[in-house]
């Protein structure tokens, strides 16, 4: 029989601050690991926008072209759309259930911004953005995306209780997500209603949280609530999710890479060397071109 995992944290909803002007977001953490960059490795950074309103505008909200390098960015909508373009010549629409998995690698730029008829209309906005680092030996990799649709998501259900886990990347009881990784991660989305409950498995050795994107639940006997986000010790293997209200949960839990990490800005590399190469790289033209 498994042990449960204990919750060793559960973090409120940090001061929103502005991403360009289209993003409002609670920086989870890096931000509220004081200092410890590789507590919840291999992911490093999760933005959460919260469910707000925009008014309509004509002139689409968002953020202008950066650059990154070193590591993955994964957007994922739950209301709104947001557009995107790169410095590849990529380009798309993440819509409602839909997850935009970027692998900056080399160096590439980007930007994102809310989609036209969006921002024509105005309404509700909620999405997250996470980063996932990548191990020194792919930290040069070539640029990639995944555009990974609301319906090509592996399913998990359970009828009788309202149960359901959407299963991005990893496998949840024999279903296997679509996303390619380049270290063991597993991201489920869990829907449950009201008075329902889910048990699940997940590797002690592995850094696991969890963001409560709608409603209240009980976790291993701890309640989280709405915009929370619970931080797992490395103690155990079991959760058990019981829900208050419907409720929707972003678990993610991944193999820690041991590695040094070094960050600045747009950039998550393994030296201070690097991180120099890297704006060298950017002010001298080698991640193309894009406009703004």
């Amino acid at each position: 029989m498994s042990i449960q995992k204990s919750i060793d944290r559960i973090i409120a909803p940090p001061p929103p601050h502005m991403v360009g002007d289209g993003f409002r977001v609670h920086n989870f953490f890096p931000g509220e690991l004081d200092g410890n960059l590789a507590r919840l490795s291999p992911f490093f950074l999760l933005d959460y926008n919260a469910l707000m309103e925009w008014p309509p505008r004509e002139e689409p909200r968002g953020v202008g072209v950066h650059p990154h390098r070193g590591f993955e960015t994964v957007t994922f909508v739950y209301h709104g759309r947001v557009a995107h373009h790169d410095s590849a010549g990529n380009s798309g629409v993440i819509g409602e259930g839909d997850v935009q998995w970027m692998t900056a690698g080399s160096g590439v730029l980007h930007k994102e911004y809310h989609e036209k008829e969006f921002s024509r209309k105005g309404g509700l906005y909620q999405m997250v953005q996470l980063w996932v680092n990548l191990p020194a030996k792919h930290k040069m990799t070539t640029p990639k995306y995944q555009a990974i649709t609301a319906k090509e998501w592996g399913i998990y259900e359970i009828p009788e209780s309202g149960a359901k886990v959407r299963v991005l990347s990893g496998t949840f009881k024999g279903v296997t997500g679509p996303a390619s990784t380049f270290t063991p991660v597993e991201i489920y989305e869990i829907t449950l209603k009201k008075g329902s409950a889910i048990s699940f498995d997940l590797p002690q050795t592995y850094n696991t949280g969890l963001l409560m994107i709608k409603g209240d639940v009980l976790v291993n006997t701890r309640e989280v609530t709405e915009n929370h986000f619970a931080i797992f010790k490395n103690d155990g293997e079991n959760i058990v999710i019981k829900a208050d209200k419907d409720s929707t949960i972003l678990v993610l839990s991944g193999e820690p890479i041991h590695e040094p990490i070094f960050s600045y800005g747009p950039f998550v590399m393994n030296t201070r060397d690097e991180i120099i190469k890297a704006y060298d790289d950017f002010n001298n033209g080698l991640f193309g071109y894009l406009e703004d």
